[in-house]
């Protein structure tokens, strides 16, 4: 199994971005509002890396 994280949290949103910490969980709720409109599982304080790289493209 890969070694990989699936699931990003605000730091690795920030180290990507380049945003603050207001503005990094702001794009985490917009994501994860998107998956969930989906009907995909979303975790609060986390954002799937999938689609939030897919999004953020």
């Amino acid at each position: 199994m890969e070694n990989e994280k699936k699931w990003l949290n605000v730091h690795d949103v920030m180290a990507i971005t380049g945003l603050s910490v207001a503005a990094a969980y702001k794009l985490m709720r917009e994501v994860n509002a998107v998956q969930k409109a989906d009907g995909k599982l979303t975790v609060t304080g986390k954002v799937s890396k999938k689609r939030f790289l897919e999004m953020i493209e």
